[in-house]
């Protein structure tokens, strides 16, 4: 019995023996090296005439097999460009290796080139992300508890606001006075704060007249001031001290508008008092933020 064997050699790449069928083809492949089962190597589709790029997410040194034969190529940090040799024949394999990365963390890949007469992959993206696929999945579920967290808060946040407003469109007048305790059988007293009692008329914040007010816990002036100033001037800092030296704590100001030169304008002050404190005569002194104020003797609160 004669056996005859035949083997076609190819002169320049690896033996051809059936056109390949696990090189898909494909225009664009993307390869995870971390997330893909290890294989010998990774068949991309050439073709002669037809350019095929690779894109990796690190630097990169290259090993081509029969580089001369090929009509181009050209490696960027991250990037190689291949134009196949014009004789390629179908289902010749071509191996290119590929170390990636730096010299600290570097891992070798290897491709295997196969031949096809007339389709090509034109793109290959390699990403060689370390984390296994539990760890992506891990974190996505952190993202997604961590947004889910976020619109919670920010729903929360909603309801606060939405609280607060009906809170808003409730306050004001009397209720709130109540509601406080600033008010009650005694009542809120009033009394005028007479002229005469203060002011050099050589400053140039002078004094024009006033009323006394008294609640349960507070006591409160309204003063009108002449500005005779080049400047306007507001209120920044003040105190309220009685005939002892003692500071009255909590002092608030309200001034709506700066008072305008030669103009006149309202201060209104307020500050923790009891109505067994805050007796006599107290004096009020007021000052803008170039310490240009006032400083008015006498005040005696109903």
């Amino acid at each position: 019995m004669l056996l005859s064997i035949l083997v076609l050699v190819l002169p320049q790449g690896a033996f051809l023996l059936q056109p390949p069928t696990a090189a898909a083809c494909n225009e664009m492949q993307r390869i995870e090296l971390a997330l893909t089962p290890a294989t010998a190597a990774w068949e991309i589709c050439v073709s002669p005439g037809l350019m095929t790029n690779f894109v990796f997410d690190a630097p990169v040194k290259v090993d081509l097999q029969d580089e001369v034969r090929f009509l181009e190529v050209t490696q960027g940090r991250s990037t190689l460009n291949l134009l196949p040799p014009p004789d390629l024949m179908r289902g010749e394999r071509i191996r290119l290796s590929v170390l990636l990365g730096d010299e600290v963390n570097q891992q070798r890949v290897t491709f295997s080139l196969v031949a096809h007469p007339d389709r090509a992959t034109h793109q290959v993206e390699v990403y060689r992300d370390q984390r296994s696929r539990d760890s992506l999945r891990q974190e996505l579920a952190q993202e997604q508890a961590t947004n889910q967290n976020l619109r919670d808060e920010l729903g929360q946040t909603r309801d606060r606001l939405e609280q607060l407003r009906i809170k808003l469109a409730q306050s004001g007048g009397l209720r709130d006075l109540i509601a406080t305790g600033a008010i009650s059988s005694f009542n809120i007293q009033f009394q005028e704060l007479k002229k005469e009692k203060f002011a050099p008329p050589e400053e140039v914040i002078t004094y024009e007249w006033g009323n006394g007010y008294r609640s349960d816990n507070t006591i409160a002036a309204e003063v009108w001031l002449v500005n005779s100033s080049s400047e306007p001037w507001t209120a920044t800092t003040g105190a309220l001290v009685d005939a002892h030296g003692r500071e009255l704590t909590g002092l608030k100001i309200r001034q709506d508008h700066p008072i305008a030169p030669n103009s006149r304008g309202s201060v209104i002050v307020e500050a923790d008092a009891r109505r067994s404190e805050g007796r006599g005569e107290l004096t009020l002194s007021l000052r803008d933020e170039s310490a240009r104020g006032i400083t008015i003797p006498g005040l005696a609160f109903p």
